[in-house]
């Protein structure tokens, strides 16, 4: 701060200075004025002028010390009141200024909220209509047809899903319930809403579960399992997908592994990032890059820890680690 106030003040001390340094070139080129007595003048001079300047710099700066600390919140109590009439327009510019983007915020989350509950009430709405056509798909005797047809009406099924979870995700702390959880029936429920495009690519489960509970919300784990089990499929061709649960130092671990076409090296750090979708995803127009985003934003709230090892080629195998008891305890949930 004081190198900025030096800044500002230095039309004014240099002045100050060529002021000095001129009454001492006058009596030292005067020879009828005593040059010793003017030299003393002007070191007192000097002397004052520097105790003012500090004096001036400790009030002047106040104001604006409280200013560069400010985080710049809505909150203006941090903001010490004004003491000159030049921080006083600033002062009254900053209010001004933050009274109208609260308004304005205050606006925009009133709108994004009946945005939010239009969509949430879209998807509710369309749902009905979507399982009337599940119905009459399983109708259709031309099994060719009934099988792409279910292939297609699943595709916007979970696709319908990612939007209303994405939307419920920023508020999902509010409906959080952690308690042991049972993976079997979670699992099974998963796999039993994926065997209409399993059976046609000829894909099964080897399901091996040591550890069987989890502490964990189970209806938003449903959500990450239905993302991890919908990509296994989607990259599989006629083979198991294994999912193996285990103790270890006290976790649960869950490991999802198919033998699927992989992911580039060059890929791997960037598949949680929105919207990304790898060199294989681009091969497939249905991919839309936010499933295994949605995934990792769902994984923090449960302090999952989320992590993938793959090789082109080979598969890939999906790492979900569950929290102990007291990792809740420690944050607070």
């Amino acid at each position: 701060m004081i190198t900025k106030y030096i800044a500002e003040k230095r039309s004014w001390l240099l002045l100050l200075a060529g002021m000095q340094l001129l009454i001492l070139f006058v009596a030292f080129v005067d020879a009828s004025i005593p040059f010793l007595p003017v030299l003393y003048i002007v070191l007192l001079n000097v002397l004052l002028c520097t105790l003012f300047v500090f004096f001036r710099y400790q009030k002047e700066t106040r104001f604006y010390r409280t200013m560069e600390a400010w985080d710049q919140v809505y909150d203006l109590e941090a903001f010490r009141e004004a003491d000159s009439p030049f921080e006083q327009i600033v002062q009254d510019a900053v209010t001004l200024q933050t009274e109208r983007y609260r308004r304005e915020s205050a606006v925009n989350f009133r709108l994004l909220e009946e945005e939010k509950d239009d969509l949430l009430a879209w998807i509710h709405e369309v749902k009905t209509p979507l399982t009337a056509m599940q119905l009459m798909i399983e109708r259709i005797p031309d099994e060719t047809l009934q099988t792409q047809m279910m292939y297609e009406w699943l595709r916007i099924h979970h696709l319908l899903d990612q939007q209303l979870h994405q939307k419920r995700i920023p508020f999902m702390r509010n409906d959080l319930f952690i308690e042991r959880t049972a993976l079997g029936p979670i699992l099974n429920k998963e796999i039993r809403g994926l065997r209409t495009w399993c059976i046609p690519k000829g894909i099964g489960f080897d399901v091996e579960l040591e550890a069987e509970t989890v502490l964990t919300d189970g209806k938003w784990l449903g959500f990450m399992l239905r993302q991890l089990l919908t990509n296994a499929v989607k990259y599989s061709e006629a083979a198991d997908i294994v999912i193996q649960s285990r103790g270890q130092d006290g976790h649960v671990v869950l490991i999802i592994r198919d033998e699927g076409k992989g992911i580039s090296p060059k890929d791997l750090p960037r598949i949680f990032d929105k919207g990304f979708t790898s060199v294989l995803g681009r091969l497939e127009s249905a991919a839309t890059g936010m499933g295994l985003y949605l995934t990792k934003q769902v994984a923090e709230p449960l302090l999952i820890s989320l992590s993938v090892e793959s090789e082109p080629g080979k598969g890939t195998a999906f790492t979900l680690t569950f929290p102990r008891e007291n990792d809740f305890v420690k944050t607070g949930m």
